[in-house]
Parts: structure tokens; C-alpha cells; sequence
């Protein structure tokens, strides 16, 4: 999905997810900060928000500005390949936001918001 970044490997993505894992949009920048930017714009001017039945999956690390972003978006879910920092794991739990990092094919971490993941044998949801 990040075409961009095949070709470079210099970009950060974000995108949203349904609940059911479909891709709804994707956005890519070099600053991870500008990516949420440009992902909540398309999804304002979509009329997409909030979006609270969606998971925001991120490329990189987790600051508590991109966690204020995503409260103000309405996203009450942050999943990311990196890690979040002690800022954005109390930002996310003040605004009832799960966060979940180290996001890998097999194992994640668990920050904040225990209540919105399933985990059953084999699979989690």
C-alpha cells in the first residue's frame, strides 16, 4: 500500500481501518506528524468523522501529539509498528484511547485500553 515508500524506504504512513480490517484511506509524508494531518483532512473533508469505529495504524512511533490528534479526530483506537512515548500512553488513557505498539505478525504490546481487544487461541480481534 505505501507505494512511495518501496521505491525510497523515507516515508512514514498512516492509515484507517475499519473495525473489520478493510483500508479505508491511506496517507504518506515524510514527518509522521504531517501524515496524520493529511490523513485527518481527507477524512474531514469526506465527512468521515469522528471516526470512532476505526483503527488508526501508524509506521513509526507514537508521540502524545499524534494521540491528541487522533482524540480530536474522534479515533479512539492507535495501533503502531514502534513504540509510544510515556506521554502518549498517558494521553491515551486520559482520552479512553486504546494504543497498542511493537505491532509485529505475531505479538504486540498493550499500553492502554485492554477493553476494545479479543484475544482467543490462534487469533485476536
Amino acid at each position: 500500500a505505501q507505494m512511495v515508500f518501496e521505491h525510497t524506504g523515507g516515508l512514514h504512513a498512516c492509515g484507517l481501518f475499519s473495525d473489520k480490517g478493510k483500508l479505508l484511506e491511506l496517507r504518506e509524508d515524510v514527518g509522521r506528524h504531517n501524515a496524520v494531518d493529511k490523513l485527518v483532512g481527507v477524512l474531514l473533508s469526506k465527512k468521515m468523522l469522528p471516526a470512532s469505529d476505526a483503527i488508526l495504524m501508524l509506521s513509526g512511533r507514537v508521540s502524545f501529539e499524534l494521540v491528541q490528534k487522533a482524540a480530536r479526530a474522534g479515533i479512539n483506537f492507535i495501533a503502531a509498528i514502534g513504540a509510544p512515548s510515556s506521554l502518549a500512553i498517558e494521553m491515551a488513557k486520559k482520552h479512553d484511547i486504546t494504543m497498542v505498539g511493537f505491532l509485529k505478525n505475531s505479538s504486540f504490546n498493550i499500553y492502554s485500553g485492554e477493553k476494545r481487544i479479543e484475544i482467543s487461541k490462534g487469533t485476536c480481534t
